[in-house]
């Protein structure tokens, strides 16, 4: 399967994957290659320094899942 990937912000590390097959399915990844689901995978999926990453450049997710931390 082939996704496009696009970054919200230019300075951005993650990227968020397009996925019009999948409605309310949020995709990202660091790498392209390894991708996360953020319902199914944060915050314990990530790598210590990928959840800091994430939680920098997401707020909003990071509020939003605060009673998964």
């Amino acid at each position: 399967m082939e996704y496009d990937f696009y970054k919200n912000n230019d300075g951005d590390t993650i990227f968020w994957v397009d996925n019009v097959d999948n409605i309310g399915e949020f995709l990202f990844s660091f790498d392209k290659k390894k991708i996360y689901n953020l319902f199914a995978d944060y915050p314990h999926n990530l790598t210590e320094e990928e959840r800091r990453i994430f939680d920098k450049e997401n707020p909003y997710w990071r509020d939003f899942f605060k009673d998964r931390q």
